[in-house]
């Protein structure tokens, strides 16, 4: 089984994502080949949290041109995990809202 860091990549901080914080929803880039079982685990490990239910969905990269030449972003997938109303909240996004 993989390491529960190289699951959650990093969490994504936007105007969305910290409203979202209200309602116990926190969102960040996970791998590609994770599953929801796994990301549910991973945030469970990492932030010592209970998680209700995860969201997620790929996001295809996208096409951008220099002039004659064009290239393609990375795809990423993207994971919205809600917590249990008696789980505690995840520190790393209390400062930022």
């Amino acid at each position: 089984m993989r390491d529960a860091h190289d699951i959650i990549i990093r969490p994504i901080i936007s105007e969305q994502s910290m409203e979202q914080t209200a309602d116990r929803k926190y969102t960040f880039v996970v791998a590609l080949d994770a599953n929801k079982i796994e990301i549910k685990k991973a945030i469970e490990e990492i932030f010592g949290v209970k998680v209700e239910k995860v969201t997620t969905s790929r996001v295809l990269g996208k096409i951008k041109r220099m002039g004659m030449h064009s290239g393609k972003r990375p795809d990423w997938k993207k994971a919205v995990v809600k917590l249990t109303e008696d789980s505690k909240t995840i520190e790393f996004f209390e400062g930022m809202a």
